[in-house]
């Protein structure tokens, strides 16, 4: 489980610094739905907030133990494929935000399919004047397609376990939080901050620098113990034959 912790952090700090893409693409939801508040739920804005945003780390966290528990399912090549997806959606994912490359749009294309079937179960629940209605909403937005999660999914995929799939995802989510929470109240006030020219140059920059940082990891991993884990792996597996 102690292996797990830098790949959780890793997947936070993705969270994290996807704060000017959450609040570009979400934010505008949160607002809205924010301002669809009621006036008599009004007071309890940052809970129906909060609940929202619950609801949308769930749907990650429950997505992210699907992809992770499919992923096991494919037969182990010694071949990095997960970390590599997962490591060129980041870099896809700096290029799109610096506006060189607008190719990660295929893959939310792709999305709106599921997306076109899922919409219509969170209209059911509004008006958002409910602590239970703001989890249902946000459970169901946690579906909507977007490049960054694709790039937080790939990163689950890449661990081969359902558990630790929910798990990334999980802690993914949780670090788009601070982001999301404040950007349903002040998001009119945040967004300039993350249009500036250095801001999104510079975050462009952490996503290739991070999916580089994964592929190469992965491949270095590959090439310089892949005799030596191979091996290991065998040994292992005989061992618990043995039992």
């Amino acid at each position: 489980m102690t292996e797990l912790i830098p790949t959780l952090l890793a997947a936070l700090v993705l969270g994290l610094m996807g704060a000017g893409h959450c609040l570009g693409m979400c934010g505008g939801i949160v607002a809205a739905l924010t301002f669809a508040i009621p006036e008599h739920a009004r007071a309890a804005q940052w809970r129906l907030n909060l609940g929202y945003n619950l609801g949308r780390v769930a749907s990650y966290s429950v997505i992210g133990v699907i992809a992770g528990a499919l992923a096991s399912q494919v037969p182990s090549t010694g071949f990095p494929w997960g970390r590599t997806l997962a490591g060129l959606l980041l870099i896809a994912m700096g290029l799109h935000i610096a506006g060189v490359w607008r190719g990660i749009l295929w893959l939310e294309r792709g999305g709106r399919y599921l997306w076109h079937w899922i919409k219509p179960v969170g209209d059911r629940f509004m008006p958002l004047d409910s602590f239970p209605k703001a989890l249902v909403i946000g459970a169901v937005w946690g579906w909507l397609p977007c490049g960054l999660v694709y790039a937080a999914l790939g990163y689950a995929v890449a661990q081969q376990s359902a558990v630790a799939g929910g798990l990334v995802m999980l802690a993914f989510g949780l670090g788009t939080l601070p982001a999301l929470i404040l950007g349903g109240v002040a998001a009119a006030k945040i967004k300039p901050f993350f249009n500036k020219g250095q801001v999104r140059a510079g975050l462009a920059c952490a996503y290739i620098l991070f999916g580089a940082w994964m592929v190469t990891s992965a491949w270095y991993h590959l090439l310089a113990h892949g005799d030596h884990s191979s091996a290991a792996e065998q040994t292992e597996h005989q061992h618990h034959h043995h039992h």
